[in-house]
Parts: C-alpha cells; sequence; structure tokens
C-alpha cells in the first residue's frame, strides 16, 4: 500500500491547482489522473476566456503548462484509475482498477463531468467544430452565424440569450412545448428577436462534411422532418459528473450525481474535499475550477498539517 498525505482524483484544472497550493504547503501530493490526464479541457481547441492568454490558447497547452507546473514543484503523477473511497475518517483507503491500493491523510474529490451529447451517429467528429456542449466558452467563434442549441432548462435558455447578442438567428430545439426553464428567462428568450423556438423536436442528424452545416430534427408529433441551416450547434441537456467510484462511499452525493461539498470545498466526510465540475452546479468553467482547486488545496492542506 501507498502512503501520502493527499491523494487528488482528477487532472484537471481544479485537481493541478489544488496540487499546487498543497505541495507548497509542504503535503506529499500524489495526483491520480487516470489514463488521460487533463479532463475535458484537452477536447477543447481554442480558449479565449482563461485570464492570462492575450491569443487564444489550445486546452492541451494549459493543462500540459499545469502539468509540468506541478511536477516541478514536487507533485507526482500517476495514470491509476481510482474506483473505491473508503473510510469514515482518516487515513482513508482507495482502491485502484488493477487492485493497487493508496492509504492518504486526505483525499481531494476533482474529477470533473463530462458532456451529456445526444447520441446521434457520428456525433464525435463534430466535437470542436461547430458542435459544443459549451456556448460561453465557444460561442465566441460563431459571432454572426446562424446556430442551434438543444434543450429546454435554464441552461439552454441562458445559452440562448448569450449567444443572441453576436448571432442573427439562434433556433432553440425542444422535444416538448413546456420547458423546464423559469418562466422570466423563457418570456425574455420569446422576446428576443434573434431567438426561434423549435418545439417538440429532437435532433436526428448532424450535418456537414468535415463541419457542422446544420441539423435535421424531426417533430415529434408529425414524424416530419426538417433542415436547419446552422454554422454551430450547442447541446445544453446537463453534463454527468464523474462520481460513479463514490456510489458505495461515505461521501454523500446528489440525485445528478454531483458531491456535496460546501463553499470551502468540505464534503460530508472530514478530510475529503471535492473542486471543480464535479460538484459544481452552475458554471463549469475551467477558471472556476482552477479557482475550487485552490480552495481545496488550501483545505486539504490545512487539514493535514493540523493532524500530523
Amino acid at each position: 500500500m501507498i502512503e501520502t498525505d493527499l491523494l487528488i482524483i482528477g487532472a484537471g484544472p481544479a485537481g493541478c491547482s489544488a496540487a499546487i497550493y498543497a505541495v507548497r504547503a509542504g503535503v506529499k501530493t500524489i495526483i491520480a489522473g487516470g489514463a488521460v490526464p487533463g479532463g475535458q479541457l484537452l477536447q477543447t481547441s481554442d480558449i479565449e476566456n482563461y485570464a492570462g492568454f492575450v491569443n487564444p490558447v489550445g486546452g492541451f497547452e494549459i493543462m500540459d503548462n499545469m502539468h509540468k507546473q506541478c511536477k516541478r514543484l514536487g507533485v507526482e503523477f500517476t495514470s491509476d484509475e481510482i474506483v473505491k473511497v473508503e473510510g469514515e475518517k482518516s487515513p482513508f483507503t482507495l482502491t485502484c482498477a488493477d487492485g493497487k491500493q493508496y492509504k492518504a491523510a486526505s483525499v481531494i474529490v476533482a474529477t470533473g463531468a463530462k458532456a451529456r451529447w445526444l447520441g446521434l451517429p457520428g456525433e464525435e467528429k463534430f466535437i470542436g467544430r461547430g458542435l459544443s456542449a459549451c456556448a460561453t466558452c465557444d460561442g465566441f467563434f460563431m459571432r454572426g452565424k446562424t446556430v442551434c442549441i438543444v434543450g429546454g432548462g435554464n441552461t439552454a435558455f441562458e445559452d440562448a440569450l448569450f449567444l443572441a447578442q453576436f448571432c442573427p438567428e439562434v433556433n432553440l430545439i425542444h422535444r416538448r412545448d413546456a420547458f423546464r426553464a423559469d418562466k422570466v428567462t423563457v418570456e425574455k428568450a420569446k422576446a428576443n428577436p434573434h431567438i426561434k423556438l423549435v418545439l417538440n423536436s429532437v435532433p436526428v442528424e448532424i450535418l456537414g462534411a468535415e463541419a457542422v452545416e446544420g441539423v435535421r430534427v424531426k417533430n415529434v408529433q408529425t414524424g416530419e422532418t426538417a433542415d436547419i441551416p446552422c454554422s454551430g450547434l450547442f447541446v445544453a441537456i446537463g453534463a454527468v459528473p464523474q462520481t460513479d467510484f463514490l456510489k458505495n462511499s461515505l461521501v454523500a452525493l446528489a440525485d445528478n450525481g454531483l458531491v456535496l461539498a460546501d463553499e470551502r470545498t468540505h464534503t460530508t466526510i472530514e478530510g475529503i474535499f471535492a473542486a471543480g465540475d464535479c460538484a459544481d452546479k452552475h458554471y463549469r468553467q475551467a477558471v472556476i475550477a482552477a479557482g475550487t482547486g485552490a480552495k481545496a488545496g488550501i483545505e486539504a492542506a490545512a487539514f493535514v498539517n493540523l493532524h500530523r
């Protein structure tokens, strides 16, 4: 069994920021990043809203720099996949997919979330080529273009209002004619001349050769299909927190799988903290994940140093 002061599960912005703060506080820190460390940011080609970069920067470059910074400071990385967390108090036992075990005085869960996609044939090839699950991240690149957004909750409507600021036509596609979004937001969208509601409809095919050129929708009441030309398709039907490995632990999860953590990143188990998209109900932005990671690193370091 490998012993450490702090084991961070996840090697994205939250996990790396947590590690930087913890290791600088004198805490022996290991990051278990899995087979492909870096999180969702690795799939983002051009990022313009991460402070400190004058020109657009690739997600891979940001994560590569974060990993190098962590290693320079003394953080140890492993590709182990954590599948179980046990213990109601420190130290905690963490088991990997291959049976290897760690004993850690403190744990930070920073496993992120993955977008819930539409599940359409060939969908993967369009990700980053007009297909996105983050209007805040990628909407700017659709300036002056027609776009579609799929969803009926607050996120979908808020994204539609955001995109309508610089897109001449925003088609909001929803499978029903009633919405989960709050009434005020829905009314704002209905009043916006740039937003068109495509109701009782579901997307059945993404059109285009190398990039999104349109979306084919099917009316669920009539069965008729129609093609909507567009340069961007934004999916706003939720995200899936990467927290399945915690379902048999004592760490409390919300019904949607998010880790329940307070504003100081404390979970329901003293000594276990959560940061980033796996505990974020609202934002799911890299810079915010990094910020909560910093908080978790500070809190975990304080916990470890207090209990030495």
